[in-house]
């Protein structure tokens, strides 16, 4: 198999849907939550960009976390990233995500007017 099993980003009508995205680089998962965390919205963000989409369009999000107690953190940089916009969100704590990451974010993404 050349990818994953999924697709990174989904149309159907006027939704997108984003897939989980990581604090990944080029060379691998950024160290510790705060840089993954701010990773993960850069290649959120760029998603988006490359397919003509904006955040303020991200109707809701859902944040997957392997420590609670980094809520916190999660909605400083959250805030920081959405501004002013507040898409619906849900925070679900996990036992593990993919590549040993601390935090995964995914979007819904309205196109319509």
């Amino acid at each position: 198999m050349a990818g994953p099993p999924y697709s990174p980003v989904f149309r159907a009508g006027d939704w997108c849907c984003i897939s989980g995205q990581l604090g990944m680089t080029p060379d691998g998962l950024a160290e510790g939550f705060a840089a993954q965390t701010q990773q993960l919205f850069v290649n959120l963000d760029l998603l988006l960009q490359t397919h003509e989409l904006s955040v303020d369009q991200i109707a809701k999000t859902t944040v997957f976390l392997t420590d609670m107690a980094d809520y916190g953190a999660l909605n400083e940089a959250y805030t920081a990233f959405f501004g002013e916009h507040r898409p619906a969100r849900s925070a679900i704590a996990v036992a593990g995500l993919p590549f040993g990451a601390l935090v995964e974010i995914e979007a819904w993404v309205y196109t319509g007017t």
